[in-house]
């Protein structure tokens, strides 16, 4: 493979131009069929294998046109009194009635259900709202239809009532990162002019890796609609090719310019270049894409899309460094030089520190995470809704009023699905569930059951008396599910979002095992080594569960939410922590294959083991340094996002970045090498001659 890499490296160099104009095509390709493409659909709701789906999916089958169809929108308006009056004081019904029928007049519009006909009104008379069904998908609403909706609620609020939207109808459009995604790269830039002190090599990295993200971003843009890639998709494709691209082609570029420094010409520098640091590329990147391709063995069609693209991104980004920066490097083989080189190494001296104490800075190290992980104990995984957005939005606004006026459980209720089929009285048995459901403690009401078409299956509401993301709410669920004693489901938002969760921790175990076992075996034929993949697959648990502990001190606990604009503490996001796994581990082993690949390069040259360390530490340290500070600053910018996904994803690789990188790989490994000296680079005579040499 160094020998393929070397021949690369050296033709990117040759044939410069054809690499970039074959680089400008595939761009144009893409953009072109990106915009002939369909719009990226919402992430996919569909959850196999969990209870809650399968109740939906047989009220499909038995209340045709009647069970909801997930793609037909639907908004609530909801309205408040003042204080002292009631919605239903003639004044204030004259006002709904009127919103409602004005509403109902729009083109899209299916139907609306007034408060005073549908019961929708609080027991104290303080709140009611009107339903709204519509022809249309949200995304497909015609601007004229929603500004019907905005006008009618505007007239009713000039009246005098409190009116508001819930759904997505008027939902605000969320901001990915904005001005502080701006702010992050920019400071990516500042760190990559301080580290090679050339303005054309600190732009060469950013220049190929926005290239690379636009590449990845329109290809999903082209082919999303087809394959069930969504905006979120796109989003972490972006986060990460962002990153990884500006990382790849910094390793190589500092080692184009380490080879210049020892005097071999620009063209073979180049070459020697991809043949060291583009090996340690596309091993790096190999770990990566294994993460992350691993997301679809958990169950959930939007993780495994999730996944998926963000491979894809990774897997342009590698290409990038191993043909586009060496053809740039061609173009500009003198200016990318620093004028002067760095006359000491911050990483020898941090290297000598540590290996004069190990045992010491090794306990510390993995005390100070361990401290780091102990939120995770109290991990509570959920699906935040409205509830976690800004007061200032409609959609908000609208759900605290339907929990003041109807009790903190009305915005999350369950559905219960019972199949009567092949009983004797089909009525009697869906009371009876009905009546059992509605003793339980914890339910607040029950409605009449609804009964399909032949009869046989009967579909009924059941209110939490506690809001949908407490976990006095899931305890319910898990206690009417387990004191069934006929044929019922349970469903609905609520009920699914329990059901993810679960699923997503039953997988969890079973995903680690898979990740950490090819990554360990990859690790193993790079390196080796025995004691080196499984030191790195130790720094990675720890990096890993200190991340999840600030993620849960922060968006759980409110350690400083408001630093990042925060607007509501909640359970964590069921997906987030299996996503986040996979991603930081792929860029855990980045660390790890540079800073290790040094350090092996050293001792097969004859340094003695310790010394091996120092000298790798010497040339790589410095970079990776840089390179996790750019993707600090990276997945900072994030942070900033409307998205509560995005914006604790952001968090969190940003946190395990700063751990990974300067905790576990800049200071434990060292240690830990200093300890294992020799025995680090053994292997076992068997497992030797069984494993492949690259």
């Amino acid at each position: 493979m160094a020998n393929f890499l070397y021949r690369l490296g050296c033709f990117a160099f040759r044939r410069r131009w054809h690499v970039v104009v074959a680089w400008v095509l595939v761009l144009g390709v893409v953009g072109f069929a990106s915009s002939t493409a369909s719009e990226l659909p919402d992430d996919s709701q569909s959850m196999p294998d969990i209870e809650a789906q399968r109740a939906f999916e047989l009220m499909q089958q038995r209340f045709p046109g009647n069970a909801g169809n997930p793609d037909m929108a639907t908004a609530r308006i909801v309205f408040v009194a003042t204080a002292g009056e009631k919605v239903t004081d003639t004044e204030n019904r004259a006002i709904i009635e009127r919103v409602v029928t004005e509403v109902t007049h729009g083109s899209q519009v299916a139907g609306a259900v007034s408060p005073f006909q549908g019961r929708a009104v609080s027991g104290d008379g303080s709140t009611a709202y009107a339903t709204v069904t519509y022809t249309a998908s949200a995304d497909t609403i015609s601007d004229d239809t929603k500004q019907r909706l905005r006008d009618a609620v505007d007239q009713a609020r000039t009246a005098g009532l409190t009116v508001d939207v819930d759904g997505p109808i008027l939902a605000s459009e969320p901001s990915i990162g904005g001005v502080s995604e701006l702010v992050g790269i920019l400071l990516a830039a500042l760190v990559l002019l301080i580290t090679f002190g050339s303005v054309v090599a600190a732009g060469l990295p950013l220049l190929t890796a926005v290239l690379g993200v636009g590449i990845s971003l329109l290809t999903i843009f082209a082919v999303g609609s087809v394959f069930g890639l969504s905006s979120t998709s796109s989003t972490l494709a972006s986060m990460l090719g962002l990153a990884v691209g500006i990382d790849y082609a910094l390793f190589v570029v500092s080692r184009y310019r380490e080879e210049r420094a020892n005097g071999h010409s620009p063209q073979e520098a180049t070459g020697l270049a991809v043949r060291t640091a583009g090996s340690a590329v596309v091993f790096a990147g190999l770990t990566v894409i294994i993460a992350l391709a691993g997301l679809s063995v958990i169950g959930i069609p939007a993780a495994a899309m999730m996944g998926v693209a963000a491979a894809g991104a990774v897997a342009v980004a590698v290409l990038i460094a191993l043909t586009l920066v060496p053809a740039l490097l061609a173009f500009c083989p003198n200016t990318v030089l620093a004028r002067r080189r760095p006359k000491s190494s911050n990483g020898a001296r941090w290297v000598g520190f540590v290996l004069r104490r190990p045992v010491l800075v090794l306990l510390a190290s993995v005390m100070g995470l361990a401290v780091l992980a102990l939120p995770v104990l109290g991990l509570q995984l959920g699906m935040p809704g409205d509830e976690s957005k800004s007061t200032e939005t409609t959609e908000r606004r609208a759900y605290d009023a339907l929990a003041n006026g109807f009790g903190p459980g009305f915005n999350g209720p369950l559905t219960i699905v019972v199949d009567a089929q092949g009983t004797p009285d089909p009525k009697a048995a869906a009371q009876s569930v009905a009546t059992k459901i509605a003793g339980t403690p914890g339910v607040a009401t029950v409605s009449p059951p609804r009964f399909s078409p032949a009869g046989d299956t009967a579909l009924f509401t059941a209110i939490p008396a506690t809001a949908p993301t407490s976990e006095a709410t899931k305890d319910l669920v898990r206690r009417i599910r387990a004191d069934r004693t006929s044929t019922f489901m349970v469903s609905g938002t609520t009920a699914v979002n329990i059901d993810v969760a679960q699923k997503v921790l039953d997988r969890l175990a079973v995903y680690l095992a898979l990740v950490l076992g090819l990554a360990f075996l990859l690790l193993l034929v790079i390196f080796r080594s025995l004691l080196v993949p499984l030191k790195a697959v130790a720094g990675f648990l720890l990096s890993v569960f200190a991340s999840l502990g600030v993620v849960v001190a922060v968006f759980q606990w409110g350690w400083g939410a408001e630093l990042i604009g925060l607007h509501q503490t909640g359970p964590i996001i069921s997906m987030m922590p299996i996503v986040l796994v996979g991603i930081i581990f792929g860029l855990a082993m980045d660390y790890e294959v540079f800073l290790v690949a040094r350090v092996r390069e050293a001792h097969t040259r004859g340094e003695p083991a310790r010394q091996a360390v120092v000298t790798g530490f010497r040339h790589s340290s410095r970079v990776v340094a840089a390179a996790a500070l750019i993707m600090i600053a990276v997945f900072a910018g994030f942070v900033g996002g409307d998205l509560p996904m995005i914006k604790m994803i952001g968090l969190s690789l940003a946190a395990a970045v700063l751990f990974d990188a300067f905790v576990v790989r800049m200071t434990i490994v060292p240690a830990v090498l200093a300890l294992l000296g020799e025995r680090a680079w053994s292997l076992p005579r068997w497992l030797d001659r069984a494993s492949s040499r690259v």
